[in-house]
């Protein structure tokens, strides 16, 4: 695709009666940004002055992008400094969430936050996307606390939360075992006027089971499949099978690996890996085997997870 629209604009330079315009070239450096061609982003981007073909903060912000996504996060901030230091550059939304999302995911949450702070001094507000990915970002380095505390501030500023954040906060705050606060925020959903999706229910079950909350676990997965009507995913069921087997209710665990065979989903390896686990934690060798040979016989490649739960190994 983006080879026609290459062939596409050289011929529109070469006829001469049709001069591309700005769009026209944020429309192929977008492309070349998403492809991750980033020495053919960057000629078209110089190409452009010298056509008299002024970038405008859409193009800008997508080079900003391309640079991130390519890993070149550092670039990104470069260009991004360079363009504020040139006084004629307005940021957006646009502009801050690749870059705040790059130094998240670099684990470069400080200079993330101070980037973020600096939004309002170049008249551009945080919206829900910003927030969720600086929430994000230091939900998962295990820093609860700060992105509860965003979470508070973003509420208090009249930035409406979507799934996405909530989705966040009860994965971020199960990590660190508050799974009653991930509770809080997983009932809040509904109470917001949010519809919670599979993930949603996924985390927060996940989150109990590997609390040993396996009875508010099962709650959910039958509310989630009765009162919401939201078809379980083979993550849903590997989890509860997982925590089920590690508590020790093998009978239960086996009862959703049935469902899954009901439903006509495909088990994998970490369904007969945690099958397997169970068994053998409960002193059931026998089963562990037969759910080994299930799995073999049925094409499936075991892993080094596997042979590590089988029993009497070695």
């Amino acid at each position: 695709m983006i080879e026609v629209a290459q062939e596409l604009f050289l011929e529109m330079k070469s006829s001469g009666c049709c001069i591309p315009d700005v769009a026209t070239y944020n429309f192929l450096l977008d492309a070349y940004g998403k492809s991750g061609k980033l020495e053919e982003l960057f000629e078209m981007y110089k190409e452009m002055s010298s056509h008299e073909c002024v970038p405008n903060t859409i193009t800008h912000n997508i080079v900003i992008s391309g640079l991130v996504k390519a890993g070149n996060v550092d670039e990104a901030l470069d260009l991004y400094y360079d363009l504020i230091s040139d006084g004629d550059f307005s940021p957006s939304v646009c502009t801050y969430g690749p870059l705040i999302d790059g130094l998240s995911k670099s684990g470069r949450l400080y200079e993330a936050k101070q980037l973020f702070e600096g939004m309002l001094d170049y008249g551009c507000s945080p919206n829900c996307a910003i927030y969720n990915i600086l929430i994000n970002g230091f939900g998962k380095a295990g820093e609860a606390d700060t992105a509860c505390k965003l979470f508070k501030r973003m509420v208090r500023e009249g930035v409406r939360s979507d799934l996405k954040t909530y989705s966040v906060l009860v994965d971020c705050l199960c990590m660190v075992g508050r799974v009653d606060e991930a509770l809080r925020y997983f009932k809040e959903v509904t109470e917001s006027g949010l519809d919670p999706d599979v993930v949603c229910y996924n985390l927060i079950i996940n989150g109990l089971g590997k609390s040993r909350r396996l009875e508010e676990a099962l709650e959910l997965y039958n509310e989630m499949k009765s009162s919401r009507g939201i078809t379980p995913d083979l993550y849903t069921y590997n989890s509860l099978i997982l925590n089920l087997g590690i508590a020790g209710m093998v009978e239960e665990a086996g009862k959703v690996y049935s469902e899954i065979q009901r439903v006509g989903l495909e088990p994998n390896v970490f369904t007969f890996n945690a099958l397997i686990r169970g068994y053998s934690l409960c002193g059931k060798p026998q089963h562990a085997y037969a759910v080994y040979q299930t799995m073999v016989t049925g094409g499936f490649s075991p892993n080094t997870g596997t042979y590590e739960q089988l029993p009497n190994r070695g």
